[in-house]
C-alpha cells in the first residue's frame, strides 16, 4: 500500500467525522460515495466500506441501498459511544442539542447517585473524592493556561466518576466508565465558559463534604446545585426536575 494510502486509512473516519460534526454535511445529506473516497483517497472498496462501518456502527449515517450513504438526525446519533464522544469533543462546535439531552440525563441520575454514595462509601472512596477535588482546585489558578485547563478538567471529571463508584452498586460503577466521555464534554465546554471558579468549586466542595459527613439529602441537592452552575455556564435552559429525594 502507498505511503498516501496508509495515511488516507488512518485518516478517513475521523475526516468524514469531523466534516459532519463540523456542519459541513447536514442531517439528510449524502456524504461522497464509496467510489469517489476511493478515488480521492486512493483506497480500496473494502477499507472505505470498513471506515465508513464505523460511522454506521457510531449512528451518524445509513446506508441507503442503490443512493449511499446519509448523515442521520443528531437525536440518532450514539452519543454514549466512547468513539463518537470522543469525535464530538475534537471535531464538533458546542452543541447545544446534545449538550442538553446530557445535562438533562445528569440532573435525573446524579443526585440520586450522590444520595446512594452518602451512604455508602467508603474511607478509599472518600479519597479518591477528595483527590479529585483537591486536583480541581490546585489547577483552577491557572486555568487561562491550556494545559491547566486540561488537568482540571480531568480532575472535574474524576470527580464525578469518583461518586459513581462510591455508591458500591455494580451498574453505577459500570456506567460511570460509559458515561465518562459524556461527562467530560460538559466538564470541558462549562469550566471553559465559567463566569465564577470559585462558586463552581464550591458547590463542588458542598457536596463532597455532604457524601463525607453521611447526608444524603444534602448530597443530592448538592449534586443538582453541581450541575445547575453546569447548565448556567454553558447557557442552557431546561426543565426544572423534582427535588424530592426518593
Amino acid at each position: 500500500m502507498s505511503r498516501r494510502a496508509v495515511q488516507s486509512e488512518r485518516n478517513l473516519s475521523e475526516e468524514l467525522a469531523s466534516d459532519i460534526l463540523a456542519g459541513r454535511y447536514q442531517p439528510g445529506d449524502f456524504i461522497p460515495k464509496e467510489m469517489q473516497i476511493c478515488e480521492a483517497s486512493g483506497l480500496s472498496r473494502t477499507v472505505v466500506r470498513r471506515h465508513l462501518a464505523q460511522l454506521v456502527d457510531g449512528g451518524l449515517i445509513e446506508r441507503i441501498s442503490g443512493y449511499g450513504s446519509r448523515v442521520r438526525e443528531v437525536s440518532e446519533w450514539h452519543i454514549l459511544d466512547p468513539l463518537v464522544t470522543r469525535w464530538l469533543s475534537r471535531y464538533a462546535a458546542p452543541n447545544e442539542e446534545i449538550q442538553r439531552e446530557i445535562l438533562s440525563f445528569r440532573l435525573s441520575v446524579e443526585p440520586q447517585v450522590a444520595m446512594v454514595a452518602a451512604r455508602n462509601a467508603s474511607a478509599r472512596d472518600l479519597v479518591a473524592i477528595e483527590e479529585a477535588f483537591e486536583g480541581m482546585a490546585r489547577h483552577m489558578r491557572g486555568a487561562g493556561q491550556n494545559e491547566a485547563r486540561r488537568l482540571h478538567s480531568e480532575s472535574d471529571v474524576a470527580f464525578h466518576v469518583a461518586i459513581y463508584r462510591a455508591t458500591h452498586n455494580i451498574v453505577w460503577a459500570q456506567l460511570s466508565h460509559i458515561l465518562r466521555p459524556s461527562i467530560d464534554l460538559l466538564v470541558v465546554e462549562s469550566n471553559s465558559s465559567a463566569r465564577d471558579p470559585d462558586d463552581s468549586l464550591q458547590r463542588h466542595r458542598d457536596l463532597m463534604e455532604a457524601i463525607r459527613m453521611r447526608q444524603p439529602q444534602a448530597a443530592f441537592h448538592a449534586a443538582y446545585a453541581v450541575l445547575e452552575g453546569t447548565s448556567h455556564a454553558l447557557g442552557l435552559k431546561h426543565e426544572h426536575h423534582d427535588l424530592t429525594p426518593n
